[in-house]
């Protein structure tokens, strides 16, 4: 194994990292530096640039700044209100009801609105000021929020599976979609009955029981809303669209639905349109920077270098997923999780294929475990939108913060290791 490439690889990322460089530069830089190590300067430039922009040149990506696009239109559009008044009256009479309206409405929000910081920036900002008045201690609430919101993520539709997707090769958007249901909701129960313990334990006074008609009022309310996710993923699970089709779809009806609910006016639009480009380029650039950052690394033989050593160290399936998701907690630490998915998918997929471990499975373990380093201090990016609505510190966070961190754990640990969870829905629509 030829470890100059690796050494500049990791060091120079790491180094530029360390002194504030953006991740997308970090990346970008590092690749080039690396490559300078066999090629000449003028074909590593080339190279670098040339994959940067192969990179982007997928149908598929169009998905993204749709669903983006959408996410930002049902963020506007009122749908955090309504889904949060339809949790209330389904768990609002249970010990710790507002945290379990909480984690109701993220896994909602962050599926509608593909974005963890959009849900958690409105669940904080809605539910924070309502657990207070209620007597909830201001740390619990930000750490309920902080850790549900990441959830969304794992549920469809999802820009993070349509990243792995291509970063795998190709594997189905719509398998991994039907995937991602099941361990999302599991992770939701586990977090929910954590915090209704803890609830429980506290005190924390609960609402009272809402009658059927005040139930299926607020379902009324909020079925616009939902069926979004019936029109998405049905709609590519019966073949009727494709993924980027879909989120141009999804685009169409929140923008209806925004009309509809009068909280979008035509003026509202640049603005919306805006922070979309905004959060789009963001997102292009760092797959971009990826991508050439992935090249390099197989030009290197850097992935089958280390899939050889991660076998060597056992060839005992339980073992390298060990390994392999204690590597990836401590990668979703420091690092966003698009690029994280684009670097490290071709480093670990070889690896889980050649213990028989099916991609769609492991497309939601990754990303399971990034989304569990969103939260996770000193660098997750839902930590710091959460104790910054919150108006708390994360040392006073961390203590309710580690129950919940250890639940979203033991379902990790599920899916890991049983992979019906993951896969029993895909197989059932014939994948």
């Amino acid at each position: 194994m030829e470890f100059l490439p690796v050494l500049v690889l990791v060091l120079s990322f790491i180094f530029f990292i360390s002194i504030g460089t953006p991740v997308a530069w970090s990346i970008a830089i590092s690749s080039l530096l690396t490559i300078l190590v066999s090629i000449p300067s003028l074909a590593a430039v080339t190279t670098i640039a040339q994959r940067m922009g192969t990179g982007l040149d997928s149908f598929a990506l169009l998905a993204i700044p749709f669903f983006v696009l959408s996410g930002q239109l049902m963020t506007h559009g009122g749908i955090a209100d309504r889904l949060i008044s339809f949790a209330k009256t389904i768990v609002g009479a249970l010990p710790g009801g507002l945290a379990l309206i909480n984690i109701i409405s993220a896994m909602l929000m962050g599926a509608i609105a593909g974005s963890a910081m959009a849900s958690a920036s409105a669940m904080g900002s809605i539910l924070g000021p309502e657990m207070e008045k209620e007597g909830y201690d201001k740390e619990y609430g930000a750490a309920v929020n902080i850790t549900s919101a990441t959830i969304g993520l794992v549920i469809p539709p999802s820009n993070v599976l349509i990243v792995y997707s291509l970063a795998s090769g190709g594997v189905s958007i719509a398998a991994l979609f039907l995937a991602g249901y099941i361990p999302g909701i599991l992770t939701g129960l586990f977090l929910m009955i954590v915090a209704g313990v803890w609830a429980k334990r506290k005190g924390y006074q609960t609402f009272k029981r809402s009658s059927l008609s005040q139930i299926l009022k607020t379902f009324v309310i909020a079925f616009p809303s939902l069926l979004l996710l019936v029109i998405v993923i049905g709609g590519i699970v019966a073949g009727y669209f494709t993924a980027t089709e879909a989120s141009a779809v999804a685009v169409l009806y929140t923008l209806i639905l925004g009309f509809a609910y009068k909280e979008i006016s035509v003026k509202d639009l640049p603005k919306i349109l805006l922070e979309s480009s905004k959060t789009s380029a963001v997102v292009m650039l760092l797959i971009a920077a990826s991508m050439s950052m992935s090249w390099i690394m197989s030009y290197e033989n850097i992935p089958q270098n280390l899939s050889d050593v991660l076998l060597s160290i056992s060839d005992n399936r339980v073992v390298i997923l060990i390994i392999i998701n204690l590597l990836l907690l401590f990668v979703g630490v420091f690092m966003d999780m698009t690029p994280a998915v684009l670097i490290f998918t071709p480093i670990f997929l070889p690896v889980v294929k050649s213990l028989g471990i099916d991609p769609i499975q492991f497309g939601i373990i990754m990303v399971l475990n990034l989304c569990i380093g969103l939260c996770t201090p000193p660098v997750g990016s839902v930590l710091f939108v959460g104790i910054g609505i919150a108006k708390t510190s994360i040392e006073k966070v961390i203590k309710p913060l580690l129950p919940l961190f250890i639940a979203m754990i033991i379902a990790l640990m599920l899916i890991t290791f049983f992979p019906q969870i993951t896969l029993w829905l895909p197989h059932k629509f014939g994948f």
